[in-house]
Order: C-alpha cells, then structure tokens, then sequence
C-alpha cells in the first residue's frame, strides 16, 4: 500500500459538514425497523373526498441503511369520520417501490411512515428520487392534494442513496500511483488511494457489520465491513488513530468510522479504501476498482 506521492496542497484543509442522510453520529447498532407495511381494508375500503392538510418528508437526503430513514408526517381533510389509505413510494416515472396501508385514519390526526429503503420485495431500493403518495385504497383517481383551507408547505420527495462517499472534507484521488492495479513490490495496488489531510472524518460508505478492526504492519489501523443488503466488503487503512467500531458490531452507512492519518506503510496522510467482492475481503472474493465507484458517489455525497 505505499504511495509515491507529492504532498499534496488541498484546497481546504477543514473537515465539510456531514451530508449523509442525518447519519453523523457515532452512535451504532442498527437502525430502528420501518414502518409495518399494514394490510388493505378486509372489506370492501371506504374514503372520503381526500384533501392534505399537511405532509412533509425528511430528510432530503437518505442512506440505505443510514441512521435516518425517509419518512412523511401527513394529516388529511375529509368527507367521511374514517379513511382506509394507501401510502405509496414512487420514483421519478411512477413505479411503485413500496406501499403501506393504513386504515380507519380519521381527518386531523397526524400519520407517520417510516421507510426503510427496501421494495416490497425486501432488496434495497435504487438510488433516485423517490416521493410518498397518499391516495385512497383502490383508488382510480389522482392522490390527495392540498386541502383548500391549508397553508402549511408540503412536501414529498426526497433522494435515496445506497451508498456515501467515505471521506467528509476536502480530498483529492491523487494520480497513477495509488491507483488500483498500480505497481508495487511484490504485489499490486488493491485498492485506491484518496488524498486528505490527517485528522478529516472518515465515514462508513455502506453500513454492515464489522468484520475486523485492527492494525497490520502495512495497513495501519484499519476497519473492514461486510455491506449490509450487499455481496461486497469494504477496508479502509491508515486511519491515524484505532477505529471506535469493534468487529461483529453493526455500522450504519455514514456513521463515523475514524479519521484520515498516514499509520503503517503510508508516506502521506490519504484513505486507503478497497472493495472485495463475494465472499468477502480474504475469504476467497477479489478485490475490484473502487475508483468509479468513489467517483459517483462523491458526486452526489
């Protein structure tokens, strides 16, 4: 894992604010459930003229698996005393992702669901936009829509992600020498190399469970996580200082993991960061470049 590299000049040398879904917090152990899905009215569903009074979804921005999940409080107006609702996330085209059912909502009172980032049929949903609509059961015309007598904002939409870009402050994916696949002795490159000033936060791209925290000669202090709702592992070296997560802990994606140093075989304070995949990071899977991957997500991270 040694790198030839020029010190580099960052731009910034100060930690960026934390944009991962409300996930900065070293808080661990797994997120709370989402929401039950319910189950549609038994009988025939019955609803009145349905109107929201208020909806609103937060955060903006989710991480599968991540420490907050994409919810909605509404409350609705309507005609009839109890309302059998369906509650449905959707993505830019209309494609239902997950429904929920409520039944018996009476106007005025506040509802919440909580989405956990998985389909309906439990894999993790795609990145993309997505918002809640709020319909009748059965319905054949359009979703509820602002009551006349609200004034309050609504708002739907929101983004999901799987993954987070692991390093929050100013980096840069340095050059050919601490690339993927690139020359070293005995052995090649197995992963990339980011550049970062030491002491800047390091975060979990994907939450799971950690497979091993420690150090080696050459890796420095360094933490490895199976990917939760994933075939793939993650590593990260020469953390400056042994990461807080223990292995066999759970991890949620943002959640801080330890901050960027230059322990074991490094010349330069950077993130050494590898993806293996299945069966896992030395259990008979192989390493892949995680450069592309880096890419996208810090483009939206």
């Amino acid at each position: 894992m040694t790198i030839v590299a020029v010190v580099l000049l960052l731009i910034s040398t100060a930690p960026a604010a934390a944009s991962t879904g409300g996930a900065f917090t070293a808080a661990g152990g797994p997120p709370p459930p989402g929401s039950p899905s319910g189950a549609p009215a038994t009988e025939t569903p019955s609803t009145g003229a349905l109107s929201l009074l208020s909806a609103q979804a937060t955060p903006r921005k989710s991480f599968f698996y991540g420490f907050r999940y994409p919810s909605v409080r509404f409350a609705i107006a309507s005609t009839q005393a109890q309302n059998d609702l369906q509650i449905d996330v959707v993505n830019t085209a209309g494609e239902v992702a997950r429904s929920f059912y409520r039944n018996d909502v009476e106007p005025k009172v506040e509802v919440r669901i909580r989405w956990d980032g998985t389909t309906s049929e439990g894999r993790p949903a795609r990145n993309g936009r997505y918002s809640f609509r709020i319909e009748a059961q059965g319905a054949t015309t359009q979703p509820a829509a602002r009551a006349s007598t609200s004034t309050a904002p609504l708002s739907l939409g929101f983004a999901l992600y799987g993954y987070a870009f692991p390093i929050l402050g100013a980096h840069d994916f340095g050059g050919a020498e601490g690339r993927f696949g690139a020359a070293r002795s005995g052995h090649t490159h197995q992963g990339q190399d980011t550049m970062a000033a030491c002491g800047t936060p390091l975060v979990a791209a994907r939450g799971g469970t950690v497979q091993y925290s420690g150090y080696q000669g050459a890796a420095g202090n360094y933490v490895v996580i199976d990917g939760k709702g994933s075939s793939l592992d993650f590593m990260y070296a020469h953390l400056a200082e042994p990461s807080p997560l223990q292995t066999g802990e759970q991890v949620r994606t943002g959640q801080p993991i330890g901050i960027v140093g230059d322990t074991g075989d490094a010349t330069a304070c950077h993130l050494h960061f590898e993806i293996w995949t299945a069966p896992g990071w030395y259990e008979g899977g192989s390493p892949i470049d995680p450069l592309p991957y880096l890419e996208k997500w810090d483009r939206y991270s």
